[in-house]
């Protein structure tokens, strides 16, 4: 995480917020082992010492950048009540940690902008949104389709087509799973579909929403079929109702969905 992204995103919750809200990053943000943030020894005694902190109210994840499903297996476990009564806020590659925490039975888990999103044209739309749904649980960051007591689960398709089969997967039975996904070719968005959907967890699902799937990189010969006519395609083979569309993605307006 860079030092001026942490910083800026420091000034917005202080213009927002003023006292209210405090943003605080882990040193461990800022260093370096090669991809990631720090080796993975690092990383897990970073998100054990927020997570289970009394002082902190909700864990925000920085940004998606690969590296989660490295942590999350060896960090859940040592979580404590205290992490379990925390917000936890992130998407992309968080899904793997996301994903494991749900499945452990936390129950205030969402897929949703983190600080990392400034570095996008209005990124502080997102940022803010973030912030309301961590602050006040504000019911206007959500996604339009959200609705309370219908169970729901969001990730970025090629995530979620990773940790199926993994000690993280969730029970999916009667969740409409949304879904999306950036800067792949149609045929991989087309074979994440045919493994997501020919998964026997995901067909208990109750349906699946397709979200942003920009920018779709350009293909020699086209493709021809969008990301809609694709996930049409799969859940029709699989038998899965196609919910239409949602208002997720890597982009300023990602919405927030709480799991479950």
């Amino acid at each position: 995480m860079a030092t001026s992204l942490a910083q800026k995103s420091i000034a917005l919750a202080q213009l927002l917020y003023g006292d209210r809200v405090e943003l605080l990053y882990h040193p461990q943000c800022f260093r370096q082992s090669g991809h990631f943030a720090g080796d993975d020894r690092e990383r897990i005694e970073a998100l054990v010492e927020v997570a289970n902190d009394p002082e902190i109210d909700a864990v925000w994840l920085a940004r998606g950048g690969y590296g989660a499903c490295r942590v999350a297996e060896y960090a859940i476990p040592r979580l404590n009540e205290r992490a379990r009564a925390k917000k936890w806020l992130g998407y992309s590659d968080a899904g793997f940690l996301l994903a494991g925490l749900y499945r452990a039975g936390y129950e205030h888990v969402a897929h949703g902008p983190m600080p990392v999103d400034l570095i996008r044209e209005d990124g502080e739309q997102a940022v803010a949104r973030a912030l309301a749904w961590l602050v006040n649980g504000a019911s206007s960051s959500l996604e339009g389709g959200v609705t309370p007591g219908h169970p729901n689960l969001a990730f970025n398709l090629t995530i979620l087509s990773q940790l199926l089969g993994t000690p993280l997967e969730p029970n999916l039975t009667g969740h409409i799973l949304l879904l999306e996904d950036v800067g792949e070719y149609m045929y991989r968005i087309d074979r994440y579909f045919y493994h997501v959907t020919s998964n026997a967890n995901v067909r208990h699902c109750a349906g699946i929403r397709l979200g942003r799937c920009s920018p779709v990189l350009k293909n020699d010969p086209d493709f021809e079929l969008s990301e809609e006519d694709v996930a049409r395609f799969w859940c029709e083979r699989s038998g899965i109702p196609y919910l239409g569309r949602a208002d997720i993605g890597h982009d300023s307006a990602n919405k927030v969905v709480p799991f479950g």
